[in-house]
């Protein structure tokens, strides 16, 4: 080795390069089928708005203690919420819901309300909980609460706006269905069982067991109301520890539905007959299905259901459940079901938590990023959202030009934008394409020196291309292609748009 190698200097290491990876159970959406959601939002806006609702947002971060602990994945480190300590010491979450917010802001501003108070919101929502496929730990929810209003209407009117949104975003009577059950005929199963007043943790326990009937089916219930349940991985969940006399009975319950309401009401009135609680419930369950009826939703869209139970834990009545009938084809070829698409019930001891006093609220919940992916299999293919017209850079010595045609466009309410790149034509125009733009706008010096532009709508040259044999006949045509005078660009270019605003191409 050489003196200059020997005492040459070692270069330092390079840092580390952060490597681009998407977040465990988060995921990024697209243009196409944020295009879809903004349709869907719309459209849910619309019929909340219908029922007198008024829009408002709450932050996605809260106090710890105002947003509570009501999750049914308590066992869970951290109680399925995101947590952080803020620097003044205060431990601070992400929301698991928009109705817990609500309880805070409607405690916090409550003297000034009009009462009830109604309201809808929609955003993104964090659940840390295990990901797991169509389970993402970020998704969005659109809510309707109605708060100060203890009337049993306002639960039926949740169960009737449920129906209605579903039917506004294309959702036919028979491919969907909203349960309706009460938490109280619960607690009055829960009396006959020897659970009043459990403090151990146990009411919760059989909570869970039934919300799971659908995964786990009526032995699993079973298995999990009495010593507990192994799974296929070997795993032991903890039961109840019901005796067998009292599994049975909250089983008899689980399967109390008849073929009809008047059927399953009176069964339900049977198994609480010893308990008032119990029969407050089945007196509200007979309320809601006769203002359902009579309304005009008697014909089999919103059912008296005893397994729906909804998993959180502050609804103390009614409670309702969406749910999709239809099956699809899965990616392995099997038919599935997408299951509930929202829920919701009463929950008169939220806003109580802040300020001592009950206040009544009732609300129902859209799962708005499920129920957009079970749409697509009724035909709302997300589409490519149509792009701006783009006006080519022919020559860079006249960039004001080009930008001038471009705030001419802009000004007259078209989407526009001039290419910013340096590549040449060719490059410009697929890129055009890949922006799904309607037309180009071409102006080189013989155009400018005429006092016009080329306009191609790329969607008929497609088409036209498509149906060209060789490049000769391709020139001749001159497919989609129009010179116009500079005065003529807003109007034919409005014409272009036009054509495809209603139905995206591409």
């Amino acid at each position: 080795m050489s003196q200059s190698n020997k005492d040459a200097p070692i270069a330092a290491p390079l840092p580390a390069m952060p490597v681009a990876r998407l977040a465990k159970g988060f995921r990024d959406i697209e243009a196409a089928e944020l295009a879809g959601l903004q349709r869907m939002l719309g459209t849910i806006r619309e019929v909340y708005e219908s029922y007198g609702f008024d829009a408002l947002e709450t932050p996605a971060l809260e106090y710890t203690d105002a947003l509570g602990k009501f999750l049914p994945d308590q066992d869970r480190p951290n109680a399925g919420v995101f947590s952080f300590q803020d620097d003044d010491e205060q431990w601070m979450s992400l929301r698991y819901d928009l109705t817990a917010p609500l309880a805070r802001y409607v405690a916090q501003n409550f003297q000034t309300l009009p009462k009830p108070f109604r309201r809808y919101a929609y955003g993104a929502v964090y659940r840390n909980e295990k990901p797991g496929p169509g389970r993402f730990r970020q998704f969005m929810q659109f809510d309707a609460d109605t708060v100060g209003a203890d009337s049993i209407a306002a639960d039926a009117e949740m169960c009737m706006l449920a129906a209605d949104a579903l039917e506004a975003l294309g959702v036919k009577r028979g491919d969907y269905v909203i349960k309706v059950n009460n938490r109280k005929i619960l607690d009055g199963i829960l009396d006959v069982a020897g659970l009043a007043g459990d403090v151990s943790g146990r009411k919760l326990t059989v909570l869970r067991a039934i919300d799971k009937l659908d995964r786990l089916g009526i032995d699993g219930v079973r298995q999990l109301l009495g010593p507990g349940r192994k799974d296929d991985s070997g795993d032991f969940t903890q039961g109840a520890g019901l005796s067998p006399k009292d599994t049975e009975t909250v089983i008899a319950y689980v399967e109390s539905g008849g073929r009809d309401v008047a059927s399953t009401l009176a069964k339900l009135g049977e198994l609480v007959a010893q308990s008032e609680v119990g029969r407050q419930g089945v007196n509200e369950l007979r309320e809601i299905a006769s203002l359902i009826a009579a309304a005009g939703y008697g014909d089999g869209p919103i059912v008296v259901d005893p397994t729906c139970v909804r998993g959180l834990e502050y609804y103390t009545g009614p409670v309702f459940e969406a749910e999709l009938t239809f099956e699809v084809n899965g990616d392995d070829g099997k038919s599935v079901r997408f299951g509930s698409v929202g829920g919701g019930g009463r929950y008169d001891d939220l806003v109580a938590r802040f300020t001592g006093q009950k206040v009544p609220a009732t609300g129902f919940s859209i799962g708005v990023s499920r129920l957009q992916a079970a749409l697509t299999h009724l035909g709302e293919k997300p589409k490519q959202p149509l792009g701006p017209v783009v006006v080519l850079v022919m020559d860079r010595d006249h960039i004001a030009d080009y930008q001038k045609l471009t705030h001419v466009l802009r000004s007259a309410g078209i989407r526009a934008e001039m290419y910013l790149g340096s590549s040449g034509m060719k490059a410009q125009m697929k890129y055009a394409d890949k922006r799904n733009s309607p037309c180009v706008v071409i102006q080189g010096s013989d155009e400018r020196a005429k006092g016009e532009v080329t306009l191609k709508d790329l969607f008929e040259g497609a088409k036209a291309a498509a149906a060209i044999k060789d490049n000769k006949e391709w020139k001749a045509s001159r497919p989609a292609q129009l010179a116009v005078a500079e005065a003529d660009l807003v109007a034919e270019v409005g014409r272009i748009v036009a054509r495809y605003q209603a139905g995206t191409e591409g």
